[in-house]
């Protein structure tokens, strides 16, 4: 077990455990037994040798867990070849753009998650990059005078941390004239916060796509991308796709079916639970993602939605990301997510979460505007305010447990 004073001195140590746990009751008692404390495991390995151990690239790297925002996390085996071969694609994404040993990043979110363990912990390392770790992103004003100090040249993300952040004055007066790159992943960028990050920062949200079982990177829009453009961007170096009907043939352009990737970084399957694996892995390396999506004429990539997400009202295809995104250009919202219900008539109904910005702000406002902009089945049937919507531990709205609450409400 950790202490919050482990590395420092041990007089310094205990009178910040003492402060933190008795004073300001920061820590709570933890009533496990028999455990070892990080010092003692310290001390124990001093006397261990450490065997070499021969590794290839087929080998197993890290079990790295999906998020679970779907269904029950399972363990991704991701190989030293699949982590590497993305951090390599990266590289060869941005190799034009960033300097060796110039690059400074902000690293926001938690290193353990796939997107920044790749992206910053890995590949800005790689190129002599300078991280600036955000501990805690959800203290957004420490967050901001922690980049006040920084002419950073890079910044990760997922919306709602792009969101927060537009959401203080004090951020627009940041010094954005080294910011080069602004990249987008772990859920949907909204254009509402996309738009209003270029005016803010005078740089567009690259917005990239990517899964815990492909390293994560699979997509990214190019570094010179002027606009922010609703896609994913292009398949990275070595990396194909197809997006396949439920026959699993392959679609024309344009048309919206199930992403499928296959490439260097596609993980060779899931610990321990082979009948997952097969679900996703076909005989021949196609992943299948789960996510709807289609290709344009040019070849960008267009994420539409998860396809466990998808919402089904009276035989129509509802797609959650995109009433959001419609929604969350109501100035008086501040923060939105859909999902569907069970309803008698039409299959599913959709119900929307709303955390307001203006107080004054209405349900009969929220159907108002959204006649306006909607089609008539992609409109809230149920509108809730709440205080805060649910989210994970790296920021992404959870839909799932919005569902869950629902069932909870239903049974009682």
């Amino acid at each position: 077990m950790t202490e919050i004073g482990d590395l420092f001195p041990r007089y310094k140590a205990w009178i910040m455990q003492f402060v933190l746990k008795y004073i300001q009751k920061q820590i709570p008692k933890v009533g496990i037994k028999n455990l070892i404390s990080f010092r003692d495991a310290l001390h124990q390995g001093k006397n261990y040798q450490l065997p070499k151990i021969e590794i290839n690239s087929s080998d197993i790297a890290f079990l790295q867990y999906t998020g679970g925002t779907t269904g029950i996390a399972k363990g991704a085996m991701l190989t030293h070849r699949n982590i590497i071969a993305n951090a390599l694609q990266a590289e060869a994404w941005f190799n034009q753009d960033f300097q060796m040993g110039q690059e400074i990043i902000v690293t926001a979110l938690p290193l353990y998650h796939i997107f920044s363990l790749l992206a910053n912990c890995l590949f800005i390392p790689k190129i002599g990059g300078l991280n600036i770790l955000i501990t805690n992103p959800r203290d957004v004003a420490h967050f901001v005078k922690e980049m006040s100090k920084f002419q950073f040249t890079v910044i990760t993300g997922v919306n709602t941390l792009f969101h927060a952040l537009l959401n203080r004055a004090d951020f627009a007066k940041l010094d954005f004239r080294r910011l080069k790159v602004s990249l987008g992943g772990g859920m949907a960028v909204q254009r509402a916060v996309a738009d209003r990050w270029q005016k803010i920062t005078g740089k567009p949200i690259l917005e990239a796509y990517g899964l815990t079982e492909t390293s994560p990177c699979v997509c990214i829009n190019p570094p010179d991308l002027k606009n922010y453009n609703g896609t994913v961007g292009l398949p990275v170096s070595s990396t194909d796709v197809r997006i396949l009907n439920d026959a699993y043939e392959e679609l024309p352009p344009n048309k919206p079916g199930e992403l499928a990737v296959k490439g260097p970084q596609v993980m060779k399957g899931y610990w321990n639970n082979p009948s997952e694996t097969d679900k996703v892995l076909t005989k021949d390396g196609w992943l299948l993602t789960g996510d709807i999506a289609l290709l344009n004429d040019q070849g960008y990539v267009r994420i539409i939605e998860r396809k466990k997400d998808m919402i089904l009202v009276s035989g129509f295809n509802v797609y959650p990301n995109e009433i959001e995104d419609t929604l969350m250009r109501m100035p008086g919202i501040l923060e939105v997510a859909i999902i569907g219900v069970p309803d008698e008539n039409s299959g599913e109904i959709v119900k929307a979460f709303i955390v307001k910005k203006n107080p004054d702000l209405t349900k009969e406002d929220v159907l108002k505007f959204s006649r306006e902009n909607m089609t008539g089945y992609k409109i809230p049937k149920f509108i809730e305010f709440c205080t805060e919507l649910p989210k994970t531990n790296v920021g992404k709205i959870s839909r799932r447990e919005l569902r869950k609450r629902e069932e909870v409400e239903k049974v009682r």
